[in-house]
Formats: structure tokens, sequence, C-alpha cells
């Protein structure tokens, strides 16, 4: 993230296969799953009780009415032997099932739909929960959480982080619940609809047109993403084969050039970091820009969203690099706790380093320090926001990103660039389609490099306070550097959109 200051005979395929059958339910593991996955961060997020295999969200908008119908099936298995359990929603609910047999809800907290089953459903067995509901998502508000549905004079857009999911679907919303995702949205004739992955089918009938996306690769609720309105759609194929999707919006006046001279590098930008990064996760790629002041880009899988503000005054190629390596770093390896952020956002602030280093317009051992160097020791807050355990409040700061980064290039000075880079395909292969966390990286650091590390990750990562020496050695090139490395000054521009100065 960027931010500002299978089908049917896939599902039929999980539902036939053997179970082991279940062990007699103790007291401990038979009641109501839990309201939440425990988070350090957002303990209410999520549920517990069971994992989501896959998603069905059967959708119809309606422009200007701002309606949205919608029927959500989900394919899950029970982790325990549960007599209820939560979803993540907010809007108006009208039935629920179970397993086909109609279920009691209700609400309780700010976002919980507590749907007890008319019988309670066995640990280790698959089981499925069918939802329709109806809403005007761009209505509702929730305390202390910045509306991620918008609501467009075309049309809407579904985007946030943490949260978007209980705006427009049901869930068990946190990284550490991936599920597949086929995502049907029907709109008026004339409007597109963008979603994640694949378009597998799109057709016209009485005025409305019907759009089908398939993403078969597990995704965090968070990353999936819903556009629809009056949007030039762009469809091209990769090297590789894989299909790229750009979708711009009509109303972005002089900035649509530079969105698409950066845009539709996506593919070019996948193939280099595929070079770094180990093999490309998914099957489809591309982006959409979006008219809309949200003032961030978000790493929606296979299809991030950029705000044009990136684009207002040229093309912007370190957002495109950024985005796309959160498609190994946040999207195919998630989190498992959101503390953790800084496994997503350091990564692809890094890789945004290398493409500089590639480009020959800085280092990222030069980027690394000049930020380094330009921050002072006594900056009330840069310093003192540790990137390993940011705290909510900060999980987004420049901090996060930029000591984010200079940790990694304090790892690749320590260890040296053969086992560097073999860390990182090491973490995006190992932890492919799944989810980490810092001791494991941390751990796989140290097995690769064959050295004890945990003294320079307790020192990046955790101790507040300016470390005592740089990232990157101080060479007798960036002893004789004048001035910043070149690409210094877009890097600076980003993170001054995004957070104001550091």
């Amino acid at each position: 993230m960027f931010p500002r200051s299978i089908r049917r005979a896939a599902m039929a395929a999980v539902l036939s296969l053997t179970f082991a059958v279940p062990l007699p339910a103790t007291a401990a593991d038979r009641g109501p799953g839990a309201p939440g996955v425990g988070d350090a961060y957002f303990p209410d997020y999520g549920n517990g009780g069971y994992d989501v295999r896959h998603y069905r969200l059967k959708l119809g908008y309606q422009p200007g009415a701002d309606r949205l119908e919608g029927q959500a099936t989900l394919l899950a298995t029970a982790s325990q032997t549960l007599t209820r359990f939560n979803l993540d929603f907010l809007l108006d609910v009208r039935t629920v099932k179970v397993n086909g047999a109609t279920a009691a809800f209700a609400r309780t907290g700010a976002h919980e739909l507590v749907i007890t089953p008319a019988r309670a459903l066995p640990r280790f067995l698959p089981f499925t929960v069918e939802v329709t509901y109806a809403g005007t998502p761009g209505s509702i508000e929730v305390p202390g959480v910045v509306r991620p549905w918008i609501k467009r004079a075309d049309g809407a857009l579904a985007l946030g982080e943490p949260e978007i999911a209980w705006w427009w679907y049901p869930s068990n919303d946190h990284p550490a619940d991936k599920a597949t995702f086929d995502i049907t949205v029907t709109v008026p004739e004339g409007k597109q609809a963008i979603s994640n992955g694949v378009l597998a089918s799109q057709r016209t009938s009485r005025g409305r047109t019907t759009f089908r996306w398939l993403m078969d690769k597990p995704m965090a609720t968070y990353l999936a993403t819903l556009y629809i309105g009056d949007i030039e759609v762009r469809r091209a194929r990769s090297s590789t084969g894989l299909p790229v999707t750009t979708a711009y919006d009509r109303t972005l006046g002089p900035r649509l050039e530079f969105a698409k001279a950066s845009v539709e590098r996506t593919a070019e930008i996948i193939e280099w970091e595929s070079s770094v990064f180990g093999r490309y996760p998914f099957s489809s790629m591309g982006g959409s820009v979006v008219n809309e002041n949200v003032g961030f880009a978000l790493e929606t899988q296979t299809q991030p969203v950029y705000d044009s503000i990136f684009f207002e005054s040229g093309p912007d190629i370190g957002v495109v690099v950024h985005e796309n390596a959160h498609q190994w770093f946040g999207d195919s390896v998630a989190l498992e706790q959101w503390r953790d952020i800084w496994l997503n956002e350091g990564f692809a602030t890094y890789a945004e380093w290398l493409w500089s280093e590639k480009e020959g317009t800085g280092t990222a051992a030069e980027l690394a320090n000049f930020i380094y160097d330009g921050i002072p020791a006594d900056h009330p807050r840069f310093w003192i926001t540790v990137p390993g355990d940011p705290a909510p409040a900060s999980l987004f700061y420049a901090s996060v990103y930029w000591r984010g980064g200079m940790t990694l290039q304090a790892l690749r000075g320590e260890v040296g660039d053969k086992d560097f880079f073999a860390i990182l395909k090491a973490w995006a292969r190992i932890k492919q389609h799944g989810n980490g966390n810092t001791a494991e990286f941390i751990s796989l650091s140290e097995r690769i490099s064959g050295r004890q590390l945990d003294s320079l990750f307790q020192t990046w990562l955790y101790e507040p306070g300016k470390p005592a020496d740089p990232p990157a050695a101080v060479t007798a090139q960036t002893q004789a550097r004048t001035g910043p490395p070149a690409s210094y000054e877009s890097h600076k521009r980003l993170h001054d959109l995004l957070h104001g100065p550091a």
C-alpha cells in the first residue's frame, strides 16, 4: 500500500474431498467460535472456529442509488465443533442458510454477524454458508474507520486497508484466513466492473452487463476490490502470455497520459521483479487508476489500484514497482498479524530502491544512507516508531516503509548479495500463497546465511531511536556524493504525499 498523510467445479471438488472421521468433541472444542482471531492490533477482526476456503459472490449494483444486492456463498471447514460462529459484515441481511438449512442470525458489536446453525457443525468437516443481503454501502460509517466504500457519480469503488470487506460481502476478515474467490457483478449496460484475477466471462442482456472474475489463488479479504463506472479498459498479454487488464477513469484529464505511461509498464516491471523475487505467483496482472482523491495506492491482488494523484505532474514508475512488489510480499505471502506490516511495506519500498539501482539513478545503499542521514536523531516520531511493532495508529507511517527498507539494506550488507537475494526468493517461494511472520523471516535469513542475526533485526526493527551505524557501509563513492541519488526526489515526493514530511 501507498497511503497518502474456482469456479463451481472447484467448489464441488473441495466438497467431495474425503476427510478423516472426526474425533469425538470435547468440552474444550465444542461451542461458539471466537468473535475475533486475536490479532494483537485488531483483536475483533476476523473470527475463530473455522477456515474459509472459497467465496462465491453474486452481486448486482445500481449506480446513483448506490444500491448493492448480493448473495455470498462461503465454503469453510470447522476447526472445532461449532454451535455458532461469526462473520464480519455491515449490510442488511435477509436470509442465512448453513448447509442448505435456514439458520438464525443476529447483530452484535460494530461489524459482527452472529450465525446459529440448526445443527452444530462437526469439527474438521466442510460446511457452506449462504447469505443474501442488500443495502447502500456508501451510507455506512463505523467510528474510527475511514469509510472505504466510495460512492461515485458513475459507480463505486471498494478499496481499503485493513478494512473494506465488511461494506460489500460477509467474510472472515483477517489476512490469516485466505481463500479463493469467484466474483460475479451485474451493472447497467455501458458500465464496467473490474475485480481481481481473470475475467472469465462478460455478457449483456436486457440492458444489464454481467462480469465474472475468478481469483484461483488464495487472497486476503482486504485485497478483494470492486471498481464500477465509466472506465476505459485495455487488455493485452504479457511476454509470458498472462492476461493484462488496465483500467482508467474517463475523467482523468491531463493525468491520463502520465497514468498510462506508468501503469502500461506493469508487465515489464513484473518481468523484472520476477528476476529478483522469483516466479510471479499469479495468473493475471494489471492495474486501475481512479480519480477519487483516495490518497493512496493499494496492492489489491493482481489488480493494484492507484489514485490519480500519483500521476499529477508526470509518470510515476516507483509506485507501480511498489504495488507490484506487493504481489509477492503482502499478497502471495500475507501477514499472520498486522503488527508485522513491515514485511509488506519495507519489502515493497526496497523494491523501489532496487529498481533505482537497476536504472542507474541511485543504489539501494545510497538511498538508504541518504534517508538515514537526512532524518535527525531527535525527530519527534520517525525513529521512535519501530517498524517491527509500530502500533495500530502508525500502521502506514513512513518509518514502516523507510526504516523497514533500511532493515533489508542492513541485512544485505551483513550477509552479502548472494545470500540476500537467495533469502528474498526463498521467502517468496516457501511462503507462497500462505502467511508469514517476522520471526520466521529472521530464522530463514539465519539458516541461509549461516549467521546469527538477532542483534541486527533487534536494532533496526524494534529498538526506538536512531541506530548508531547507517544501514549501508560508507564507501569512497558515497562519501564523494555531494547531493542525493537521482531517484531520491521521486521517493521523497511520494512519501511526503503519503505521510507529510517524515
